[in-house]
């Protein structure tokens, strides 16, 4: 079953940090997805850009309001995501407690059904 990890954090200790701060939290991120791939589990992810540069969408019946930045204004933003495949909750969640991230939401991602 496939999980998506979404990866949340405080952009503002990120923008903060220095090269070598930068360069540490890297090299974490490489270790974790080796670990990813020696277990067979990577399915992909990525890095997101700034919560500034998101656009949000909303549609009110026919109304639909278009807006610059996140959909919520809160101190931790969803910094990335990381998609694996596991047995069941339980591997996702010991999957999430090895990512470099204070913080993250994991979501089982619905099968898709083959339709004639």
């Amino acid at each position: 079953m496939k999980y998506l990890l979404l990866v949340t954090g405080d952009e503002r200790s990120w923008a903060e940090a220095g090269p070598e701060e930068r360069k540490a939290v890297y090299e974490q991120w490489g270790a974790f997805t080796t670990m990813l791939e020696e277990r067979g589990a990577n399915r992909g992810g990525q890095e997101l850009a700034h919560s500034s540069t998101a656009t949000t969408i909303r549609k009110e019946g026919d109304k639909v309001l278009v807006t610059d930045g996140p959909y919520a204004e809160t101190v931790e933003q969803i910094s990335g995501y990381v998609l694996v495949e596991a047995r069941d909750v339980d591997e996702a969640v010991e999957l999430a407690l090895a990512l470099p991230s204070d913080g993250v939401e994991i979501h089982p991602v619905v099968a898709q059904e083959v339709r004639p």
